[in-house]
């Protein structure tokens, strides 16, 4: 198994962007977000259409790119987590996050003995199909995937040390949306709002040397909260993309011929 550039890269201390693939389902998706920059993609299973099977061809297009391929999942059930990494994502994000006992469960779930309970079978497209000695690779799996937290919950936020101090834990990503909803947050300006939530998270991962991340559409919310730490920086997501592209265009030529 090679090894996981972003992890290495947060281990280092630096910092890494990269964006959600929402609703675009061309595997060719990887290779023009590599040429935009970006460090990393997370393929959304919790709110976008995609099936297995297209995550499967997603992610093995990107993993031929300098982009890292995770994969949000829906839920933090085993076969929701263990087969998008069998098909080759370099780590998963799980939604929803609230108890320690959550997070030790998913531990188990998506590592290999001696340290959890998932099933083995090398050659998938974890390893680009090459064959591998089991407890060689089971044992760079469990060190190179990224186990990673979403924190959008008012519960995660009560509980953050404990949830971060599971072994295993590969990093924490803050929903400021949902986080917003779970704490009923109802000004327009909800990051300032949340703004001591998010820095209890941000200071939890940094006393427990895990990445920290945030993802959100506002520029001024991200340059902020990456100047005070922020490693794993997620900026908006395809469809606002595709949208604000093609309005800045169009919208031009329309002035333009009035």
């Amino acid at each position: 198994m090679k090894p996981n550039p972003i992890r290495e890269r947060c281990l280092k201390g630096e910092t890494v962007f990269g964006t959600m693939i929402q609703d675009v389902r061309t595997p060719s998706i990887g290779l023009i977000m590599e040429q935009a920059g970006l460090d990393f993609l997370f393929f959304d299973m919790e709110h976008g259409p995609f099936d297995l099977g297209v995550i499967a061809d997603m992610v093995k297009v990107a993993r031929l790119t300098t982009l890292t391929p995770f994969v949000r999942v829906p839920n933090d059930e085993y076969h929701l987590m263990a087969r998008v990494l069998d098909a080759g994502a370099r780590g998963i994000m799980i939604p929803r996050i609230e108890s320690k006992q959550q997070v030790e469960d998913i531990i188990s779930n998506t590592h290999y003995p001696p340290v959890g309970v998932r099933g083995c079978s090398a050659p998938k497209g974890h390893n680009d199909f090459q064959p591998q000695e089991m407890w060689e690779f089971t044992g760079q799996a469990n060190r190179e995937n990224m186990i990673i937290l979403q924190i959008e919950r008012a519960k995660a936020i009560e509980n953050i040390d404990d949830l971060l101090s599971v072994e295993g834990v590969g990093g924490a990503i803050m929903g400021p949306n949902d986080l917003a909803l779970s704490m009923g947050v109802h000004e327009k300006d909800y990051m300032t709002v949340l703004e001591p939530a998010i820095q209890k998270v941000l200071d939890s991962a940094k006393r427990h040397k895990i990445p920290c991340g945030i993802h959100t559409g506002n520029l001024n919310w991200l340059i902020e909260w990456t100047k005070r730490g922020m490693q794993l920086v997620m900026y908006s997501n395809d469809i606002v993309f595709l949208r604000n592209g093609a309005a800045a265009g169009i919208n031009k030529i329309k002035e333009a011929v009035k």
